[in-house]
């Protein structure tokens, strides 16, 4: 088992001190100033990572709707165009670069039109996995949460239809277990269930905690410690036969700590 966290957990010498591998998260990584690529800031941030003992994933770049995430590098994979496809064509080039083990694509959004959103991601994640494939690295498709509107890909089976839509040997699914759980409304059966429908797909996953209903706070997507909600992490033995990356998407390396042991314990490792 592999088990890592995001960037934003802490440092890298303190992620190195606890886990296996560091999600590069880009949107937050500070490596983007109007949407251009800043090659010199980057590159100290890779000296640093060069110094540890840590296998990577990335996340790229997309649609947020919050203050604190930053606009010049929103990308929903419905609606893209040159700036959108330079940017995920940059982490795909980072994550050849580093040999990371996957890169974390969301889902795209829709409006009224449902059918024409979901075909138009499908086009452009055709586009991304042939490009990924030219680059020797795999796209995980990320599972969101239920309880915010206008979200594509949100159950097991609409995820699953993307994936295999797209066809490529160059994109998976990456099985999001916290927002998994705010689909499932918090329900152990279901979110059972979900696991079991996507394992075949997943090449990543993502872990952090919720209390498994919407909230004025993130729609619910909390992104506690795992342990500190109402989770039921032994859903993960569902994914038979992973042996990727399970990365803590969490704010502290003191949840990183908590959370590795909650893990651990669900998956029977001591």
């Amino acid at each position: 088992m592999i088990l890592g966290a995001s960037s934003f957990a802490g440092n890298f010498s303190e992620i190195a001190s606890e886990l296996q591998s560091v999600e590069l998260y880009m949107p937050k990584l500070g490596v983007y100033e109007n949407s251009i690529l800043q090659q010199d800031i980057l590159e100290s941030i890779l000296d640093e990572l060069s110094t540890l003992d840590l296998q990577t994933s990335l996340h790229a770049p997309y649609f947020a709707d919050v203050p604190t995430y930053p606009k010049d590098v929103v990308v929903d994979t419905a609606d893209m165009g040159e700036r959108e496809f330079r940017l995920i064509r940059e982490s795909i080039e980072l994550a050849s670069k580093l040999g990371s083990r996957a890169i974390v694509l969301h889902p795209g959004r829709f409006n009224h039109d449902y059918e024409a959103c979901f075909n138009r991601m499908v086009a452009n994640l055709k586009v991304l996995a042939d490009y990924a494939g030219d680059c020797g690295v795999m796209l995980g498709l990320e599972n969101k949460e239920g309880t915010s509107t206008g979200n594509m890909c949100c159950n097991a089976e609409e995820l699953v239809k993307a994936v295999t839509a797209v066809n490529s040997d160059n994109l998976g699914a990456t099985f999001d277990i916290g927002h998994a759980n705010l689909t499932c409304g918090g329900d152990r059966a279901k979110l059972h269930e979900f696991a079991k429908k996507l394992a075949p797909y997943v090449i990543h996953v993502h872990v952090h905690d919720n209390g498994g209903f919407w909230t004025n706070d993130y729609d619910g997507d909390e992104h506690l410690a795992p342990g500190s909600g109402i989770i039921d992490y032994s859903a993960l033995k569902e994914l038979k036969g992973y042996r990727g990356i399970y990365n803590m998407e969490v704010f502290s390396i003191e949840d990183v700590r908590s959370g590795k042991e909650t893990i651990k314990k669900a998956l029977g490792i001591v």
